[in-house]
């Protein structure tokens, strides 16, 4: 009797241990999935997560791009954790290494992946292909290539033969999917935003088009290096077309040819070019480069002066001159003998090359 009691109770205690071990044996898997990653890190996949996707599908694409082991585990760690309402949009960079609780928490934190392009201003569109090429985006000559499309240049209501002026100078994000055209539309988007808010009426107050007012803020961006001499320089234009006189503005002069470097020589200022003012009476056909706000403000707000010359000085600021016996005297105490100008890079068809100096001047 006693074996007997003693077998039914050693079989009770079993049965527990099975069942303990039955029920514990989810909750350790559970754990073991969220505490390990699925791999060694070497697996990099991007994941887009648009707008309003479920955390089960987003689960989905993880273990299908073998990120994670599990998707129904990870569906269940979201709901448990209340992040499934609050997993953000956006593009990301996962790799195996990670543990799911590390890719929830760069979700829920909106850690989207980054591939961020600066325009700095006044560079050129020429320019700016040297820079995303240097950086791997695009090759400069499929970036320079959507610069002068046709119906790009439609689409984007833009006047001229190029997108040059109208990409907005400031930081851009350049995700894997995106190609030229797009980043181009972002640029434009953006000057077409900051130009709306800050600038549209005043110029239509001045009967000034935006073409024009582009093209004087790019000639006033390469000629000003010290930022507080714009609204000078842009009296100093405006005072030498009332009068009728040319702008000889060196930038133009070098324009598709070289990026301004703040000398020129005979010459660049003697070379036939639609660009070049000293040969050609008004402004230029349309902007030498993408010129920031301060720029644009400079052409709307010019100063009140009486200034019809300037000539750089050795720190690169200038000195202006209200006549031109002023002017002579300037030039012979600050400018030096300029370099000749360096050989023509590339021809694209299309496109006016500006041949960039990226350590030099805009």
């Amino acid at each position: 009797m006693k074996r007997y009691l003693y077998f039914l109770h050693n079989k009770k205690l079993s049965l527990l241990l099975v069942t303990g071990l039955l029920l514990l044996a989810p909750v350790l898997r559970f754990a073991f999935f969220l505490t390990t990653s699925a791999g060694d890190g070497r697996n990099v996949q991007m994941l887009d997560i648009g707008h309003g996707s479920s955390p089960g599908k987003m689960a989905a694409d993880l273990e299908t791009k073998k990120i994670i082991s599990s998707a129904r585990l990870f569906t269940l760690y979201t709901r448990f954790s209340g992040a499934d309402a609050r997993l953000k949009a956006g593009l990301y960079q996962f790799n195996d290494g990670m543990k799911p609780t590390e890719i929830v928490h760069k979700m829920v934190a909106g850690d989207v992946y980054l591939r961020l392009f600066a325009l700095p201003e006044g560079y050129s569109t020429y320019q700016a292909a040297e820079l995303l090429q240097s950086r791997r985006f695009f090759s400069k000559e499929s970036f320079l290539k959507q610069c002068v499309n046709r119906k790009l240049l439609a689409e984007l209501g833009i006047p001229g033969k190029s997108v040059e002026g109208y990409l907005y100078p400031g930081a851009y994000n350049i995700p894997p999917n995106m190609d030229e055209a797009e980043l181009i539309r972002q640029m434009v988007r953006k000057f077409n935003e900051v130009y709306a808010d800050k600038f549209d009426d005043r110029a239509k107050k001045l009967a000034m088009n935006r073409h024009k007012v582009l093209t004087l803020a790019s000639m006033i961006e390469k000629e000003a290096v010290d930022p507080s001499e714009r609204p000078i320089i842009s009296a100093v234009f405006y005072n030498r077309l009332k009068k009728g006189m040319r702008l000889q503005s060196d930038p133009t002069a070098v324009y598709g040819v070289r990026a301004f470097a703040g000398k020129v020589s005979k010459q660049d200022i003697m070379r036939h070019s639609d660009y070049n003012t000293y040969l050609i009476n008004g402004i230029p056909p349309g902007p030498i480069g993408n010129p920031s706000s301060a720029a644009i403000e400079a052409v709307l707000s010019p100063a009140q002066c009486d200034y019809l010359y300037f000539v750089a000085k050795k720190d690169g600021n200038h000195f202006f001159s209200k006549n031109l016996e002023e002017h002579n005297q300037a030039v012979n105490r600050y400018l030096k003998s300029s370099a000749a100008a360096p050989p023509a890079t590339q021809h694209i068809a299309g496109y006016t090359n500006d041949q960039p100096n990226l350590t030099g001047r805009r």
